[in-house]
């Protein structure tokens, strides 16, 4: 039994009258269209800016009528020192957000308790809340020394390196 083997014949590459089209291949016999992408068109020269044509003279107004100075007033971008009765108490390890929970390191010889009035103030953190709940390995205490990792449950966003002052009642 001999075997014929049949010839391929070659494709004649037809004469490209429209933009290229490029073709995918999805399986072994069928092949999916893609559209040619569109090219931008061209951008405008923007138009030059009209020209007034007169001026109109302004008379200044009266001395009694004329604005007076206003104070300057500092940028809103740093927030204000800390009151001078601010005693710091330490600084902010970590901040748990799906708790706003955060995580305290006291500096020696200072405790906290609940029901003290605590000021967090950092780059972006500035306020002043009561303390409500302190946690040490998820048990409630009611007083923190600077040995105990601690959480306390928090009222706005805190960030870590924030420091923590306690504010005299």
């Amino acid at each position: 039994m001999a075997t014929k083997a049949r010839a391929k014949a070659k494709r004649r590459k037809a004469a490209v009258a429209k933009t290229a089209r490029r073709r995918k291949t999805v399986g072994k016999t069928r092949t999916i269209k893609k559209k040619a992408a569109k090219k931008a068109p061209p951008r405008r020269a923007a138009r030059p800016k009209a020209k007034p044509t007169a001026k109109v003279a302004v008379k200044p107004a009266p001395v009694s009528q004329r604005a007076q100075p206003q104070a300057i007033k500092p940028p809103p971008g740093r927030p204000a020192p800390p009151a001078a009765a601010e005693q710091r108490i330490g600084v902010v390890t970590h901040y748990y957000s799906h708790l706003s929970v955060v995580g305290l390191k006291l500096e020696p010889g200072t405790t906290l308790r609940v029901g003290d009035q605590i000021h967090i103030r950092g780059h972006t953190t500035d306020f002043t809340q009561k303390v409500e709940s302190l946690e040490v390995d998820h048990a409630p205490v009611s007083e923190v020394g600077p040995d105990d990792d601690f959480g306390l449950k928090v009222v706005e966003h805190a960030r870590e390196h924030d420091t923590v002052y306690k504010v005299p009642s």
